[in-house]
């Protein structure tokens, strides 16, 4: 047991998410293959391990930056192409405090902005009979 937990623990997350798609499906070789052919997607068994490399790579980032900070910086790359509207919709409906609900709010639209509709003045118009 000692020596799986070690080999996992190398594996870091990926090994974790294998160990649960081992214990989900029963544990055999073929139930493992067609849960990561099923995570793969489009990709197939090959898209299942190679996000098992993108969730390393993520896992790393989140670690070595930390969360909010990342957070921080996707919705604000995000907020130069996409409406601010959209975006604080998409941040109360993620699952994470509200504290950092509150961060990433203030970073894709900071306090203090209001956003207004523009109103015109009321015109006259004089319809002349010729």
């Amino acid at each position: 047991m000692d020596e799986i937990v070690k080999k996992l623990a190398g594996l870091g997350l990926p090994g974790i998410i294998l160990v649960i798609l081992a214990a989900t499906t029963g544990g055999s070789s073929a139930a493992i293959a067609a849960a990561l052919t099923a995570v793969g997607g489009p990709f197939g068994i090959l898209g299942g391990i190679g996000l098992l490399g993108l969730v390393t790579v993520v896992g790393d980032a989140v670690a070595g930056f930390g969360i909010e900070a990342i957070l921080k910086a996707v919705y604000a790359e995000r907020s130069k192409t996409e409406s601010a509207r959209f975006l604080l919709k998409e941040i109360e409906d993620l699952p994470i405090s509200d504290e950092l609900k509150l961060k990433l709010k203030n970073q894709v639209s900071p306090p203090g902005t209001t956003y207004t509709v523009p109103t015109e003045e009321p015109r006259t118009v004089e319809i002349v009979d010729e």
